[in-house]
């Protein structure tokens, strides 16, 4: 039986749809984060060394980081090849965007989120001031010129697809699926129609849904 060490709002989501679309059979054990510091709670180390979510338990294996446990599931079980190109340029920007999403977007999202809440966390108030003032300069003279560019190859990418790497979905878009919703819940992305239409495409999909519904309702079938 494989089974998903699932943490609220987090990563494990993608995991989650791609079990699936792959029809497997799996169960899922989710975790509250803890309501003051958001952090995983100390029942997911006994998983692995550095306890944090996703983690996929298949027999005696355990694997860790939603790239790897995407890449692992679509080896062992896409026996279609339905979630991976099979050669060329295909296969070469399927790598890049699984890549992507956590080596380049990710960390600029988490630091954006990090700042966002130093600046709006209870302080005495004569830090206030000092720490929104860190919070904007970070913001706007080093996560803002970042995070423009990487949005601009993006909506330019999918400008010319309808996937990240062609024209069917594949685990590129299920590894990007992730920080681009996360990503639209704390920027104005009204500026990128091709992101906003994949976030849609995503959000529509029968098996995202269902994966979705499991984890927020608890329903299996």
């Amino acid at each position: 039986m494989i089974t998903l060490h699932h943490l609220e709002q987090s990563r494990s989501q993608r995991v989650l749809w791609l079990l699936e679309e792959l029809g497997l059979a799996y169960e899922v054990i989710q975790y509250q984060r803890d309501p003051v510091t958001l952090a995983a709670p100390e029942s997911l180390f006994s998983i692995h060394p550095l306890g944090k979510a996703p983690i996929l338990s298949d027999g005696e294996l355990v694997i860790a980081e939603s790239g790897a446990i995407i890449e692992y599931l679509i080896e062992r079980y896409d026996l279609d090849g339905r979630f991976r190109p099979a050669a060329g340029q295909a296969l070469l920007d399927y790598r890049y965007w699984l890549h992507f999403a956590e080596g380049s977007l990710m960390p600029l999202l988490v630091m954006k989120l990090v700042f966002t809440k130093i600046t709006t966390s209870p302080m005495p108030f004569f830090a206030k001031p000092i720490a929104k003032s860190i919070g904007q300069k970070v913001h706007s003279s080093f996560l803002i010129p970042r995070l423009m560019p990487q949005l601009a190859f993006i909506e330019r990418t999918l400008a010319e697809r309808t996937w990240f790497a062609g024209d069917r979905v594949s685990g590129a878009d299920i590894q990007m699926s992730f920080p681009l919703i996360a990503a639209s819940a704390r920027l104005d992305l009204s500026a990128y129609p091709n992101i906003d239409r994949f976030i849609k495409q995503v959000e529509a999909m029968p098996h995202y849904q269902k994966a979705i519904k499991r984890v927020t309702t608890g329903e299996t079938a």
